[in-house]
């Protein structure tokens, strides 16, 4: 455990990795986060979420409670998880919803996926191992493992090994060696 600083929030119930590095604006309380991660300014990690190691969790995301991102996994800027599909802020008779009047639906991304900025993950779905998330995009569904997909909902554009080929190929033309 690491000792929260001033501008962080962090429970005493928070098991966190070593060698992981937590941003100041943070609220971390009943979860756990893995080893050698990265977690950004203004993120918020509720209780019985859990991230594996070797993760990069970006600045203003939102991982909500039933979510379990496995290792190698990277979170752009601002993407929200969903954990109820079907929110309300009244129970029957019109007084408050507590925790006791609804159920928590899962969501997990396998190892080694990557989800693109302002991205919405709902729940009840899984996001494949080394898929890839487009930018913006809202996923309704599960995403198999290696696929590219993007906009709303989120639709496949490439599968499998040939996203992985195509990724690496773009890569090699917009970065510099």
């Amino acid at each position: 455990m690491i000792k929260p600083g001033p501008l962080q929030k962090i429970s005493a119930d928070v098991e966190i990795g070593e060698g992981t590095y937590v941003a100041d604006f943070v609220n971390l309380y009943g979860c756990r986060v893995g080893a050698n991660c990265k977690i950004g300014s203004f993120v918020e990690i509720q209780k019985k979420a859990s991230v594996g190691d070797y993760c990069k969790i970006s600045s203003h995301t939102f991982v909500c409670e039933g979510v379990t991102i496995e290792d190698e996994v990277f979170i752009g800027h601002g993407v929200m998880f969903i954990n109820d599909p079907e929110p309300r802020a009244t129970a029957p008779g019109g007084r408050l919803q507590t925790e006791a009047d609804w159920k928590v639906n899962p969501t997990v991304v396998e190892r080694g996926a990557s989800i693109g900025s302002g991205a919405v993950i709902l729940c009840n779905v899984t996001v494949g191992a080394g898929a890839l998330v487009g930018a913006g995009a809202v996923v309704t569904k599960d995403v198999p493992p290696g696929a590219v997909v993007v906009g709303n909902p989120a639709r496949v554009l490439r599968e499998g090994d040939k996203a992985q080929m195509a990724l690496a190929k773009e890569d090699s033309q917009c970065l510099p060696r």
